[in-house]
């Protein structure tokens, strides 16, 4: 087959039908055209020329080329499609390293196989455009709900029809023990839209807490307008669910919204969700009244709240125990999600219990370290007083408020809390020494000897081995495990070490060890501070 006058608008023709069906610009199929064209007149001249072709996108006509490079005389290695500045003086006046010398050549008889060849890479090229803009269409569309139609189950997967495409709805993303049959209708979200070798991959979930958010933002107008706002979600798919919902103009109930008219607008959801039960909850920039409301329908008689630790006590009456708990603990690992603490949940009794043994427990300590009667010791406790430090650093005006303690016995007091205190400290200083604690950890300021010794024995010597820890490993943290948070001890954490003092001491001593510059260590900690704020 030539390429002749007869058949050149067809080539524009074909191009305008391929693109029209796959839908992509009709300028990549003629750039596949070229490059084919291109191919066969290769394998026709020789595989070493650089020809190029050239399609008119308004007549059609394929222009032939064949293009030398000038190089210079000693890089000269394709004789093909290069020559030298010498033989470029036989085509072109004033000839320089770098210029092409473009002439036209006759165009190629394509036969069979040259005509299949070029076929293939039409298609492939074709394909590939295909694929880019079925990839750069899903990728916008990630986050959203999209409606398709299931084609075939594989495996308990299920691969759905989504227009422009098959995306697939694995079996852990599908809620509860629900399935489908060929033609069935389906609302998904898109949960991720990935490039791979075998073209655009889209994967779908209905068990997101993302995909209950978007349907109560097609349902609720107030939230698709931004005047109510989803904080959080939390999701145990086709059982029960928590949603919480905050609206900034102080008229609007936003749980009242979502609910809508004898909950016609939350019941669409609860349909979609296979008949998941949904709890809308009020969000609350207070995080112990949020968790009380995240506890419902339990009664809750007192929060305490750890922030270092992200960790919350909950208080309840005995008969409310299993309520706010839940099936299986259903109930407060819902209200654990939603608010991003680590929940533990105990009775009054149970509470008046550990208050108890906490009270006897600091009696005792005052009672042998001060060589204090029960009843004395009960009154420092009472006073809120929990520490020795506390007793012997404290401003001696607050031991006067005590009844019976006047300026001697205060005086007194804090003179037998610090000898106690710097005993024990001589004691942590010698055993730190035994344990094989060099100088450099030592002398180094921010650390009391019970931390020496603690880090000691865990095989900290020297003040190389403190400066290559990282901050959590002295003052411990959580880590989230499939969902459940885990506890990290540190090994400074009994002492009340945080994890931004943690930070300052180890940069303090890679500063000391001249690891880094302190320059560094200043904008180090400029920047943790300004992500405290933020």
């Amino acid at each position: 087959m030539a390429i002749t006058s007869a058949n050149q608008l067809e080539l524009l023709q074909t191009a305008e039908a391929v693109a029209r069906e796959k839908m992509i610009d009709p300028g990549l199929v003629v750039s596949a055209m070229e490059e084919s064209l291109a191919r066969a007149a290769k394998s026709r001249y020789g595989a070493e020329m650089d020809i190029r072709v050239s399609i008119d996108r308004k007549t059609g006509r394929a222009t032939f080329t064949r293009v030398r490079t000038v190089v210079e005389e000693a890089e000269l290695e394709n004789y093909q499609a290069e020559m030298t500045v010498e033989q470029a003086k036989q085509y072109m006046e004033n000839p320089a390293v770098g210029d092409q010398f473009v002439e036209e050549i006759p165009p190629v008889e394509l036969g069979r196989i040259a005509a299949q060849s070029a076929k293939q890479v039409i298609l492939q090229k074709v394909r590939e455009a295909e694929r880019d803009r079925q990839f750069e269409e899903f990728q916008d569309r990630a986050g959203t709900i999209i409606n398709g139609t299931v084609k075939r189950e594989e495996y308990g997967n299920v691969i759905v029809d989504v227009g422009r495409g098959e995306a697939i709805l694995r079996r852990n993303e599908k809620i509860g023990r629900e399935s489908y049959r060929p033609g069935d209708r389906v609302r998904c979200y898109i949960k991720d839209v990935r490039r791979e070798v075998r073209g655009p991959q889209i994967f779908l979930s209905r068990t997101a807490p993302e995909f209950m958010a978007e349907l109560f933002k097609m349902e609720v107008p107030e939230i698709y307008e931004g005047i109510i706002e989803i904080k959080s979600v939390s999701r145990d798919p086709g059982s029960r669910a928590k949603i919480a919902v905050y609206a900034a103009d102080g008229s609007i109930d936003p749980v009242g919204a979502c609910v809508g008219m004898r909950g016609s607008r939350v019941q669409a959801v609860v349909n979609e969700l296979q008949g998941e039960k949904i709890d809308i909850i009020p969000w609350n920039e207070d995080q112990p009244t949020f968790l009380v409301n995240a506890l419902q329908p339990a009664q809750v008689t007192k929060v305490v709240l750890d922030e270092e630790a992200g960790k919350i006590e909950v208080v309840v009456p005995e008969e409310q125990l299993s309520l706010a708990i839940g099936r299986r603990g259903q109930n407060v690992r819902l209200a654990s999600q939603l608010t991003g603490l680590d929940i533990d949940i105990m009775t009054e009794a149970e509470e008046s219990a550990r208050r108890q043994k906490e009270f006897e427990e600091r009696t005792g300590l005052f009672m042998d370290t001060l060589d204090l009667d029960e009843f004395f010791a009960q009154l420092l406790v009472a006073e809120g007083f929990t520490s020795l430090e506390e007793v012997a650093f404290v401003e001696l005006d607050e031991l006067l408020v005590i009844d019976g303690v006047d300026e001697d016995t205060a005086q007194e007091l804090q003179t037998r809390a610090r000898e106690h205190l710097e005993e024990e400290a001589r004691k942590a200083n010698a055993r730190a020494i035994e344990l094989g604690a060099d100088d450099t950890l030592m002398n180094f300021d921010g650390l009391t000897p019970q931390m020496l010794v603690a880090l000691a024995e865990d095989g900290i010597k020297s003040l190389e081995d403190f400066a290559t820890c990282a901050d959590w490993e002295l003052a411990g943290g959580w880590t989230t495990v499939d969902g459940q948070r885990v506890k990290d001890d540190g090994l400074l954490e009994s002492f009340d070490v945080s994890l931004e003092e943690a930070q300052d001491l180890i940069m303090t001593a890679r500063v000391a060890l001249g690891w880094i510059d302190p320059e560094d260590a200043i904008a180090h900690s400029d920047d943790t501070e300004q992500n405290e704020e933020e």
